[in-house]
């Protein structure tokens, strides 16, 4: 890494608790790369006109405008509301973004897609807190990308706030459950459930790669803002995939 200090911005729901604990851990070991936070408000997850409109681009651009105040090198939005929107809002959300503040932007879904991708993934393993109905639209978007959904659990939540409540052995039972019918890859798709710290000793056990919606965030940011990702070390396989 260059002696250049790297600023990565990344954009968090008001009623978020885990992913800025968990950015810095993940960056702890980097000395020339800090991250910076700015929320918009984001209190529930359903498919209600009111939660909706939580996503709407007027209040995320301007909560990306006080992070380019901050000279970031790259802007993220960690947050998984196109899995259920549809991942063209995150590609609209991000031209919005660079447009506005000159900064390369991403998302953790467009990372997640990102990573996918590039391994070659065909049977996805899904995880989430999200309800029913917000469950079948991710499922559904996924079909559309072409990739099949051979397993999923979620817990019926909606609140944003109790996801980070889910404790460790709940979510370890529902990505072992996922694991056991025979994906190629698991994807825990929200940011505010404490999954990435338990990344690397899923894989050891499950023996797949499980890729983490606050981990795929970072791993991408940082490539954009001109750092090498498999800078960080001990939280999961991701990290050496080559963005």
């Amino acid at each position: 890494m260059s002696e250049h200090r790297i600023r990565l911005g990344v954009l968090t729901p008001s009623s978020n608790t885990v992913l800025e604990p968990v950015t810095q851990a993940m960056i702890a070991g980097l000395p020339d790369v800090s991250a910076h936070f700015s929320r918009f408000r984001v209190t529930e997850i359903a498919l209600s006109e009111s939660a909706l409109a939580q996503f709407d681009d007027t209040p995320i651009l301007r909560a990306a405008e006080l992070l380019a105040d901050a000279r970031v090198d790259a802007i993220v939005w960690s947050g998984t509301s196109s899995g259920w929107l549809g991942f063209a809002a995150d590609e609209r959300l991000c031209a919005r973004i660079s447009a506005a503040t000159g900064i390369a932007a991403t998302t953790s879904m467009l990372a997640l897609n990102d990573v996918l991708t590039s391994t070659g993934v065909k049977r996805l393993g899904l995880v989430t807190p999200y309800r029913d109905d917000v469950q079948a639209r991710i499922l559904a978007n996924y079909a559309s990308f072409g990739f099949d959904c051979v397993a999923e659990r979620h817990l019926g939540l909606q609140e944003n706030f109790s996801f980070a409540g889910v404790d460790a052995g709940e979510l370890s039972g529902m990505v072992g459950a996922v694991a056991a019918e025979g994906a190629d890859a698991l994807a825990v798709v929200c940011t505010n459930l404490r999954a990435a710290p338990l990344v690397a000793e899923w894989e050891a056990r499950l023996g797949l790669p499980v890729y983490d919606t606050v981990a795929t965030a970072v791993w991408k940011g940082l490539s954009l803002a001109g750092a090498d990702p498999a800078c960080i070390q001990g939280w999961g396989r991701l990290f050496s995939v080559k963005p």
